[in-house]
């Protein structure tokens, strides 16, 4: 009498697809090692007539952990990031912006990128005061005709 060994042959399978799988993810695999810091996503200049501000910014997606002295909030891997306000922003032109992360002693340079953004209006159309005031946007009692 001949023996079944269907289950055998089933296990003996599973296994043997198992470990296809396994060497085909393990071949297949991105080093963390070799991944850039961080990903630039977006980016350009914000005006904001409101509050007479003008900066510009982009969006950083964190690909691998950052020895960096600022602290980042563990459960968020995008950051959004701002220059200071910056003023005689000229339409057209591109304005090169140099993004550095550094190691904690502000001495070696661990990542770095260049890029360029280009406004597509001048920042005149920004007031040289404030149009609005405090957190409920009140008018600014400096421009208003009493």
């Amino acid at each position: 009498m001949r023996e079944d060994r269907t289950f055998e042959k089933l296990v003996i399978g599973a296994i043997a697809l198992a470990g296809m799988l396994l060497a085909i993810g393990w071949l297949t695999r991105e080093d963390p090692a070799e991944k850039p810091y961080l990903r630039i996503a977006g980016g350009g200049f914000i005006y904001n007539y409101r509050v007479a501000d003008v900066f510009y910014g982009f969006t950083a997606y964190v690909l691998k952990p950052l020895p960096v002295e600022t602290r980042l909030h563990a459960r968020s891997v995008k950051y959004g990031i701002r220059s200071p306000s910056v003023r005689g922003v000229k339409a057209g032109r591109p304005y090169r912006v140099s993004i550095r992360i550094v190691d904690y002693t502000r001495t070696q340079v661990i990542w770095s990128d260049e890029r360029d953004y280009v406004s597509q209006i001048d920042d005149m159309v920004v007031p040289d005061k404030p149009l609005t005031v405090g957190p409920g946007y009140h008018p600014n009692p400096d421009l208003v005709d009493g």
